[in-house]
């Protein structure tokens, strides 16, 4: 298990009580600036295909859903419907990101929101031993492995993007 400083996040925590291996990184951010994925990586001096941003999606139905895809690309929502069986998906307004997953923009992660959405991964993200994925906060991020992520939010992997 990694040890960080004393700002453990609840994905830190959700990731220490079920025994997953992971590194925590922190990067520079001044408060209320956001910052896209692909500047996250390199201040962190990481690969853009290993760092991934976490998605929320309404589909046709009205269930949500979670994708995580490599900050430097993009949701394919044809992939992404066909991915969990919906007609169409569509993003969900920021306004509601909060509300719906417990985290803000910038700070959303795959783990530990207020309920388990179904979450699909990019399927680029097994070709890596570990990915980046937030660690619940703005500032915070946490390394660990694609097949632990995804048993832990019982996941599937898929091919949903297209390049940004």
């Amino acid at each position: 298990m990694a040890k960080t400083s004393e700002h453990k996040t609840n994905v830190m925590r959700i990731l220490e009580q079920r025994k997953i291996s992971y590194t925590a990184h922190s990067y520079a951010h001044e408060e209320g600036v956001p910052v896209d994925g692909v500047t996250v990586a390199e201040r962190m001096g990481q690969n853009p295909g290993q760092v991934f941003k976490t998605l929320v999606a309404r589909g046709a139905s009205k269930a949500y859903y979670v994708f995580d895809v490599p900050v430097a690309k993009s949701l394919d929502l044809k992939k992404a419907a066909r991915a969990v069986g919906e007609k169409s998906i569509e993003m969900i307004p920021v306004r509601e990101i909060t509300a719906l997953t417990g985290y803000v923009r910038g700070g959303c992660s795959p783990i530990g929101m207020k309920k388990q959405f179904p979450t699909v991964l990019d399927a680029t993200a097994l070709a890596y031993e570990t990915i980046v994925v937030s660690g619940g906060k703005i500032g915070t991020q946490v390394e660990l492995s694609p097949r632990d992520l995804l048993h832990l939010v019982r996941g599937t992997a898929a091919d949903i993007t297209v390049d940004a």
